[in-house]
């Protein structure tokens, strides 16, 4: 029998317009997104259907909207295919809420709410801060390492094979291009994104994320979740919270841990949210790998064709 992984898109997927179909085909997507407004009290929802797309952009803005998007596309997939079983979680970066979230480990609303803070506290860190990531297309991650090691930055997401993202300080991010174009790699460009991610740069947002995540109530997930730290299950309700915190400065090991699931049997992965992104990985890692996704009415009907709902 095969075995399902739900994957979670994280920051960067976001698109004006996110969710706004699935919203009008169903009441019960309308009342996810008239809930999230409530819990946070601003119109997020209407900051995903209309932006402007500076103010999506942002960061506190961002990451509750892919978490919600991506919750609503699974709560719609739940409704259409009721015997939908899955076996495990993972999600990038900020998609392990969402990952933890549809495991049960927290509720819809601390989950959100959470996310909201979380996206605040980087955001200040990135105007504190004068950072960047760039992405280094085709050089293994020894040599990237080296990279990251000769001009002062970090390795930020190991997404697959061929494809590193890097983070740090924007003069040494430019600096690092060059190091690794030097090395072979077939592309090295900077990414538009407000700071660097996963790296010491965020450091300052880490003791409040830890503090908000101490009034949250988390329990042990119902199926094992992936940590993005150690790309492996996640542990108790202190080990998540820990782990959590840890991730606003660690590597994204997404590779690693999509390499731990089909070590254990997973063969269909679902994405979730905004974009395919996560979906572009998993054709890089195995092909044999089922892939399907939710982003809107269109990948929602074609996934719940796809697994017989």
């Amino acid at each position: 029998m095969s075995k399902t992984a739900l994957l979670f898109a994280g920051q960067g997927a976001q698109v004006v317009g996110m969710g706004r179909d699935l919203a009008e085909i169903s009441p019960a997507a309308r009342g996810w997104f008239d809930h999230a407004n409530a819990a946070l009290g601003y119109d997020l929802a209407s900051v995903c259907f209309s932006g402007p797309e500076p103010e999506l952009t942002r960061t506190e803005n961002a990451q509750p909207g892919i978490f919600l998007v991506s919750w609503v596309a699974l709560e719609l997939l739940k409704g259409r295919v009721p015997s939908l079983a899955f076996q495990a979680t993972a999600g990038l970066s900020l998609g392990e809420f969402t990952a933890l979230t549809a495991g049960g480990a927290m509720s819809f609303e601390d989950g959100l709410k959470v996310v909201r803070q979380r996206g605040r506290f980087m955001q200040e860190a990135c105007e504190a801060t004068h950072g960047g990531m760039a992405a280094v297309i085709g050089l293994d991650e020894g040599p990237t390492r080296e990279v990251c090691g000769q001009a002062g930055v970090s390795l930020a997401n190991l997404n697959c094979p061929g494809q590193i993202v890097i983070s740090g300080a924007s003069d040494k991010i430019a600096h690092a291009c060059d190091l690794a174009k030097a090395k072979g790699a077939r592309r090295a460009l900077p990414l538009p994104v407000a700071g660097a991610y996963h790296s010491p740069l965020m450091a300052s947002a880490q003791p409040k994320l830890q503090a908000e995540l101490a009034g949250v109530a988390i329990t042990a997930p119902s199926v094992p979740v992936i940590s993005n730290v150690t790309a492996c299950p996640h542990e108790g309700p202190e080990a998540v919270r820990a782990r959590l915190v840890e991730q606003v400065t660690s590597s994204v090991r997404w590779e690693e841990s999509m390499r731990y699931l089909l070590a254990q049997g997973f063969t269909r992965f679902i994405e979730l949210g905004p974009g395919t992104a996560l979906s572009g990985f998993m054709k890089r890692i195995d092909r044999n790998a089922q892939i399907l996704n939710v982003a809107d009415t269109a990948s929602l009907e074609i996934t719940v064709k796809a697994i017989g709902g």
